[in-house]
């Protein structure tokens, strides 16, 4: 452990200055000299357990078993290009890694909806949340994720990582829909582009076990931004069943004629307007 701490003061200026210096090539400097020192890091033994707490920079993601751990990290390159690393470090006493090459830039014609993704050809994201799924003895894990895309428009996904002889895959068609014809259409991830002014939620809710999301409605831009896409106020969501998740259209459909309000409590005792008077 001691170690790794000598490593990881050195990793983590290196991460404040990729994320933060205002030089795009001492951003890039920054990137190249951390993937080597991280990799020293985590050949170390014992490196599984260790939190790397000082990489505020950079997410780090568990799932509840705690047999894999996913590192992510975002650079910026100009106002409308980020580039995205990563690796999945699983839990084991010699290191097994799987580095994530990002190449979301070449993916632009694909139907990423749609696509099955490897390590070595990734849609780069920093994660920021994971939800495991274990249904008739096999798992599978959500991961949520913020791509800063464009500087008008900005994507967040819910891709699915599974690993299949014991290689990491990404996507999965877990997610159905019911069309108006009463057909049924499956993705293997969830993606929403939005405004980038915009606050968008698209979260795992444990409380309601629901995957849910703003939806989205277009509108125009302001700065010349053109149409873009903005939440209404209304959710969306996928609810869990028999191992997939079944689209929900609209979570809350209760309307109310005016907003709730507390009623006084004035155990039995007669109330007072502004003036003074009882009433």
């Amino acid at each position: 452990m001691k170690a790794i701490e000598a490593e990881e003061d050195t990793l983590g200026l290196l991460s404040y200055a990729f994320v933060n210096d205002s030089l795009e090539e001492n951003r890039f400097l920054a990137v190249r000299a951390f993937i080597p020192k991280l990799v020293s890091a985590l050949k170390k033994p014992g490196s599984f357990s260790y939190p790397f707490n000082q990489l505020n920079s950079v997410s780090i993601q568990y799932p509840a078993d705690s047999t894999f751990r996913i590192f992510t990290w975002q650079l910026y390159v100009d106002k409308d290009t980020y580039r995205y690393y990563g690796a999945i470090q699983m839990n084991s006493d010699e290191l097994k890694l799987f580095p994530l090459v990002d190449r979301s830039f070449e993916m632009e014609e694909e139907d990423l909806e749609k696509a099955a993704l490897s390590a070595d050809r990734w849609y780069g994201v920093v994660y920021y949340n994971l939800h495991s799924v274990t249904y008739g003895g096999q798992t599978y894990h959500l991961l949520f994720g913020f791509d800063g895309y464009e500087f008008f428009r900005k994507r967040k996904v819910v891709d699915v990582l599974r690993f299949v002889d014991g290689k990491p895959v990404f996507g999965a068609p877990v997610f159905v829909k019911q069309e108006n014809d009463g057909s049924f259409t499956e993705k293997n991830r969830l993606m929403l582009e939005y405004s980038a002014a915009a606050s968008v939620r698209f979260n795992y809710d444990p409380a309601l076990d629901l995957l849910m999301f703003d939806h989205l409605t277009m509108g125009g831009g302001d700065y010349d931004e053109g149409p873009v896409q903005i939440p209404d106020g209304t959710y969306e969501a996928y609810r869990l069943n028999n191992g997939k998740w079944e689209y929900v259209e609209k979570v809350f459909n209760e309307i109310m004629d005016e907003a709730p309000r507390p009623s006084p409590v004035l155990n039995g005792r007669k109330g007072k307007d502004l003036m003074g008077n009882e009433g």
